[in-house]
């Protein structure tokens, strides 16, 4: 499967002068929304996704997302993986779960972004479900930006990942682009924002 190709033909994958959730900028921005509007892509997606985690043996009896980003790769992973679906939503600025979600004692997490970076709000969620009782067994996302190793790839740990080593990070793709600080960034035309937080 060629996951690049697949975001440029659903002009996911854009190119212009982007600046970042982090306050960073780059040349380069993954939408995943927009490859997750088509049903059927998504489900060919999380099915692919869904085989790695199967293949590695590990037992999931639900999949958790932190809202708004991992909600439709999370319920399409879930889907897949026949499993569970909740997430996790900021009140306040902290992330919660709610809306009569329950996590049951013992119970084994995936927790599933549709991009991770350094992996911040996949691990806030990770620690509302094990503050509930839950078990957090692995991580999942579409695509992967290259901070944090993956299973399958060679690609090394940036000091910047913020997910535990001891649990693995099953993504699709990675995507390693360039980022500039504001003091590096020498762009000339304004930056666009597109991420979804602070939009």
């Amino acid at each position: 499967m060629n996951v690049e190709q697949i975001y440029k033909d659903s002009s996911a994958l854009l190119e212009g002068h982007f600046k970042l959730s982090s306050g960073n900028f780059s040349k380069f921005y993954l939408q995943s929304a927009k490859v997750l509007e088509n049903p059927k892509t998504a489900k060919l997606l999380a099915e692919a996704l869904a085989k790695q985690i199967k293949e590695s043996g590990i037992q999931v009896d639900a999949v958790c997302s932190p809202a708004l980003g991992g909600l439709i790769a999370g319920f399409a992973l879930a889907t897949a993986l026949d499993v569970r679906f909740i997430f996790a939503e900021r009140v306040d600025g902290k992330m919660t779960i709610r809306r009569g979600f329950e996590v049951t004692e013992g119970e084994n997490y995936v927790i599933c972004e549709d991009i991770i970076t350094t992996g911040g709000s996949a691990l806030e969620a990770a620690k509302q479900v094990e503050a509930d009782g839950g078990n957090i067994v692995a991580y999942a996302a579409l695509a992967n930006r290259g901070f944090c190793s993956r299973e399958g790839s060679d690609l090394k740990r940036s000091e910047t990942c913020k997910l535990p080593l001891n649990k693995p990070l099953f993504a699709l793709e990675d995507f390693t682009f360039k980022m500039y600080s504001p003091e590096e960034c020498d762009f000339k035309d304004i930056a666009y924002k597109p991420g979804s937080r602070g939009n």
